[in-house]
């Protein structure tokens, strides 16, 4: 009883027994380490130095590494600086086993208050001990107060040649810019799904225990590129499965359904099979999948299906499993990117509506109904190439009136010295108010463009002289502004006769009204006809002119597929 109880208190987890203890043991940090080893061997070390990235992936322990390079005497007590510390000297043993009296590491979480920073630089001018340096380690550094990191500021800019700073972080843009322009960065990487496989496999190898493939899979993928949190899912695999790691196990354990399942709920949802797509639903639910899983995990297979279909070679891919390359293979030559878009973002729109429906699943069944109704419904483009196929309705003549836009002329007068064509800041003729209005929009003046053509009604106008009315709601600089534009224009002062009251028609009724006669003029077009019946209650929202090509045989007026005349605002 007392050695199961003994050999119960001598368990260390995963992640600590196997925590790297030297930069060749370290995942996925190849730029750093080759940064390092430069540094070491041309002697430009750096006096602080920033590590940031997700939880888990190394920075502390890239910190000890750090402070055991920079503080190794060799096995014979004689060496320096080194990228591959020996881990057999005093030095490398004391900071392995943190208890170092040089290397002092700290967290910002727990020690955040300035009289708490004063306490840790107390000792900064007074030498190392036994080591090289006097390593300060502090983790979450972001945790510290504004005061905290003032009073950091003046021995971060002039430390001790005997000093050296290592900051750890996951929240990089909470730390001031003074301090981080005074350290060298480095951004630890997440470690890719095939990494953490490889290196769950050489410790299960160690550990003298078997796992599926599949289930290390699912593992590394849920631990989302962080070591810690993969080696904590395999403890706990490990514990549930009495030694052997199986994929059902894991399932249920991180909460996933069975990931043929999900695949199979995935192409009945583009095959548009919605009563399938209840029926799988309900067993995955039945078997304890979690309905935001199944939801998150659908979204991850939408994306991996477009990624292969935009770019082919990632089929290829270790990070797939047997089973994501076969859907793959099955779905990407079937379903457009469009098609996925459209999945996609209803899908994303459904996680917040997850969190806010009180029963998860009838949520989720709803979600995927609408996912799979509409993704058997063909894109307006593919609607509107079946009806040109497959009627015989022509788009006859437009009204000549809709297509009309022409442009009031401005003319300039010409000097010898100006080229032909040349604008002048004077000189402008305005004999009516369209010239005007548009001299304004070309020389971009936008508020009194706006004004004359919303509020302003003309009675009379020609060259030097006009007689509008005004609205109340003008404002009061209006005239002069007007005058002294037009001063500046033509070279000359305007008579401007000026009533208030009931305006008359404006230039904004007049162009309302054309556009409303715009539209309607495109609606009775026959072409436009069918897909508007197709789409029911839909409407036409704007118009944009497009180039209308004739077609040679039979005279008519046809619709390009990339060159329509209005804007599918529809």
């Amino acid at each position: 009883m007392a050695e199961d109880i003994q050999k119960q208190n001598d368990y260390v987890v995963l992640a600590r027994k196997y925590r790297p203890q030297s930069f060749d043991e370290l995942l996925g940090q190849d730029a750093l380490v080759q940064t390092l080893t430069n540094a070491i061997k041309n002697n430009r070390l750096h006096h602080a130095y920033i590590l940031t990235g997700i939880r888990g992936v190394g920075k502390t322990t890239t910190a000890r590494i750090m402070a055991k390079a920079l503080n190794c005497i060799g096995k014979d007590g004689h060496g320096g600086p080194t990228i591959n510390p020996c881990g057999i000297c005093e030095n490398c043993r004391a900071i392995a086993e943190s208890r170092h009296i040089d290397v002092l590491e700290l967290d910002a979480a727990s020690r955040t208050g300035v009289d708490d920073m004063r306490e840790i630089l107390d000792g900064v001018r007074y030498k190392p001990t036994n080591g090289r340096y006097k390593i300060y380690i502090i983790d979450e550094v972001h945790m510290l107060s504004k005061s905290a990191f003032n009073a950091l500021l003046k021995t971060l800019e002039e430390p001790p040649a005997h000093v050296i700073f290592i900051f750890a972080t996951t929240e990089i843009r909470k730390v001031p810019i003074t301090v981080l322009s005074r350290c060298q960065r480095f951004d630890l990487q997440r470690l890719t799904i095939e990494t953490l496989i490889n290196h769950f496999k050489n410790i299960l190898k160690k550990e003298g225990l078997q796992a599926e493939d599949e289930a290390l899979h699912l593992i590394a993928k849920a631990a989302d590129g962080s070591c810690r949190d993969g080696l904590s899912l395999l403890d706990q695999a490990i514990s549930l499965g009495g030694g052997i790691i199986k994929t059902d196990v894991v399932k249920n354990m991180i909460g996933l359904a069975d990931r043929n399942q999900t695949f199979d709920l995935f192409e009945k949802l583009l095959g548009g099979e919605t009563e399938k797509v209840v029926q799988t639903l309900n067993e995955m639910y039945k078997n304890g999948a979690v309905p935001l899983t199944i939801l998150q995990d659908l979204i991850n297979i939408t994306h991996l299906v477009a990624k292969v279909k935009i770019v082919p070679s990632f089929i290829q891919d270790e990070s797939l499993s047997e089973t994501e390359r076969s859907l793959c293979e099955k779905t990407a030559g079937i379903v457009s990117v469009a098609v996925l878009s459209k999945i996609w973002q209803m899908m994303i729109k459904g996680l917040s509506e997850l969190s806010l429906a009180p029963v998860q699943i009838d949520a989720l069944e709803m979600i995927l109904i609408r996912i799979a109704y509409s993704a058997s419904l063909p894109t307006p483009a593919e609607i509107l190439n079946d009806i040109k196929k497959n009627s015989n309705l022509r788009v006859s003549a437009v009204t000549p009136a809709i297509f009309s836009e022409k442009k009031a002329e401005v003319v300039l007068p010409r000097t010898e010295d100006s080229p032909a064509g040349a604008a002048e800041t004077t000189g402008a003729v305005f004999d009516s108010p369209e010239k005007l209005l548009t001299y304004l929009e070309a020389h971009k003046k936008v508020l009194l463009c706006y004004s004359l053509k919303n509020d302003v009604s003309f009675d009379n106008f020609s060259d030097g002289t006009m007689s509008i009315a005004v609205s109340e709601k003008i404002n009061n600089d209006f005239l002069l502004t007007l005058q002294n534009f037009l001063i500046e224009a033509t070279g000359k002062k305007w008579e401007i006769n000026v009533r208030r009251g009931q305006l008359g028609e404006t230039f904004a009724d007049r162009e309302r009204a054309q556009d409303s006669a715009n539209k309607k003029s495109v609606s009775d077009l026959p072409l436009v006809r069918a897909i508007l019946d197709e789409f029911n209650g839909a409407k036409i929202e704007t118009l944009t002119r497009k180039t209308l090509v004739e077609n040679s045989e039979d005279d008519a007026v046809s619709f390009e597929d990339n060159n329509p005349y209005f804007d599918e605002d529809i």
